[in-house]
């Protein structure tokens, strides 16, 4: 019998790693995705789930790309199963003054953040409305919400996707796919960020104020096994320090 998939847009060593491994861990495959010259790293975080004794395969790609994304999920589709779970967890987050940020930069940001969301959400509906199941995840961000100096693209971007996730909800739904979006508020345990605090990193003080990866990915399977009586659209994660 095919094995059920989930396709991780954005799978990362952190985060998009932790959403790959818990769906693992569940059962299905995950297949996971991130742009070509990463190829390496991908195979090895799929051959790592692989050695847990979970499924998983690597398909490089650029999320931005129609053709890409296309051949992704008929590739997903016919190597390995049914897709129940797709999720796009790119985050594309940068700062520039509003009078330094060019059309390139702004344009590459949303196509990352937003215009990678928008054909991954549509090549997972087209293949889960047939059946009248499916889960489609979106990462948001504090930028979702609401623009911070600095970062007139991140959040153009990121307020784009959620109004895509909300009206893809309300679209599909009722077809008995589940989309959800999430709404991460604080730094995330990286190494990007270990990199930042340095040393500070060990003082209890800073692991209050930063999100574990895998708590995040546990969050993302509860949505997935969540009853159709009582669905969650938007849920917001931070750490409990965070000050909101």
């Amino acid at each position: 019998m095919p094995n059920p998939a989930a396709v991780i847009i954005g799978a990362g060593d952190a985060t998009g790693g932790a959403i790959a491994r818990a769906f693992a861990a569940e059962g299905l495959t995950a297949c996971v995705n991130r742009r070509a010259r990463s190829a390496d790293q991908l195979e090895a975080l799929a051959q790592s789930i692989r050695d847990a004794g979970h499924q998983a395969r690597a398909y490089p790609g650029d999320a931005r790309e129609e053709a890409d994304m296309v051949a992704l999920f008929d590739q997903v589709e016919a190597e390995v199963g049914p897709v129940e779970v797709a999720v796009f967890n790119i985050g594309a987050n940068v700062n520039f003054p509003i009078i330094e940020t060019t059309v390139r930069v702004y344009t590459k940001v949303w196509e990352m953040a937003c215009l990678g969301g928008f054909l991954m959400g549509r090549e997972a509906a087209k293949r889960m409305a047939p059946r009248g199941r499916g889960t489609i995840l979106f990462t948001g961000a504090t930028a979702s919400l609401r623009g911070g100096s600095g970062f007139s693209a991140f959040s153009g971007a990121k307020g784009a996707l959620r109004m895509l996730a909300q009206s893809m909800a309300r679209e599909l739904g009722p077809q008995g796919i589940h989309v959800a979006h999430t709404i991460i508020d604080g730094a995330i345990d990286t190494d990007f960020i270990r990199q930042r605090l340095g040393d500070g990193f060990d003082d209890a003080k800073a692991q209050d104020l930063v999100l574990n990866p895998a708590a995040i990915a546990a969050n993302y399977v509860m949505l997935h096994k969540q009853p159709k009586s009582a669905w969650t659209h938007e849920l917001d994660l931070r750490p409990w320090g965070e000050k909101w």
